[in-house]
């Protein structure tokens, strides 16, 4: 029989993986699977999991939040793994899965790991780290995972809205801008920004195509969005607007779609990784690892070229 790896947060968004646990154990074990269940009992323990064991089997399943599916993702990379994984999404924004046309209901995420199909999607390097969707600096980036998680799972995404409206409210005079340089494309440009990111993801922080409206997960690229620091509240209104227009092409923007970006700082440049603290330092390298992930989807996913 084959064997099954499920490691599980319980505490992701409201708890519902208690709710469904059973039911999702009966879809494995329907579906051909001896199933070893692992709740998650600290921070790093699903990665631990995952790289001390993924290879002793057939299929390693992952319930919880952008957070839970990083740490399996770095495990099966540190460990080296050839082994599929899917994803049951159990978090607040879900940008990952969202983008992979996985289902929000858990029942129904488990049978289409079932019934899927084994797909390949990039993954990013960040120095000696790895990110599924976005690792970004700046305004905004630290209530991803500075949020309490009770605010999380009462108000959802609007929790993250809350705490961004306080620290904009509280930070007007910008002192959290950077100073960086970024090398891409053959540009280098350096600058005082209030906010970059550079992610592989039709979904980031909840909002669709804040990365653009042609972004693929299997394309080698990933999309760089860099806002320069506005010197003027009517400035910053003038960012606001054209990041909701989303035209990258306004003088605030540095936008790339590229294989390879380094960002230079004094090494206070405090990073999120798949919404979680990434860590500080003065040269970043960031680029895409063509394939490096294999991932049970449906048919049509919606964030790969290549679909049929």
């Amino acid at each position: 029989m084959k064997k099954l790896l499920f490691v599980y947060n319980m505490l992701s968004g409201k708890g519902m993986i208690n709710v469904h646990l059973a039911e999702i154990i009966d879809i494995f074990t329907a579906g051909g699977y001896d199933v070893t269940a692992h709740p998650t009992q600290s921070k790093d323990d699903c990665y631990n999991i995952v790289k001390e064991r993924a290879s002793r089997y057939d299929l390693v399943v992952c319930s919880g939040g952008d957070g839970t599916m990083n740490e399996t993702l770095s495990g099966i990379m540190d460990g080296g793994h050839h082994v599929p994984v899917g994803y049951i999404p159990a978090g607040t924004m879900n940008d990952f899965a969202s983008s992979l046309g996985i289902p929000k209901s858990m029942p129904d995420a488990a049978r289409m790991i079932m019934k899927g199909r084994p797909r390949f999607v990039d993954v990013g390097a960040f120095n000696d780290k790895y990110f599924t969707y976005v690792a970004a600096f700046g305004v905004f980036t630290r209530v991803s995972y500075s949020t309490d998680q009770q605010m999380k799972n009462l108000l959802g995404p609007a929790a993250y809205m809350i705490d961004a409206i306080k620290e904009a409210a509280q930070n007007f005079d910008l002192s959290k801008s950077y100073r960086v340089t970024i090398k891409c494309s053959g540009e280098t440009i350096t600058d005082d920004f209030l906010f970059g990111m550079v992610a592989n993801s039709l979904s980031v922080g909840g909002i669709k195509e804040l990365a653009g409206n042609d972004v693929s997960m299997n394309d080698n690229l990933f999309e760089g969005i860099f806002i320069r620091k506005p010197n003027s509240r009517v400035e910053l209104n003038r960012t606001l607007n054209a990041l909701i227009r989303k035209d990258f092409s306004a003088p605030c923007f540095c936008y790339f779609r590229s294989s390879n970006f380094t960002v230079l700082s004094d090494g206070n440049v405090p990073w999120t990784i798949d919404g979680e603290y990434g860590g500080k330092a003065d040269n970043i390298s960031i680029c895409p690892l063509h394939n490096a992930l294999e991932i049970m989807l449906g048919k049509d996913a919606p964030g790969l070229k290549n679909n049929a």
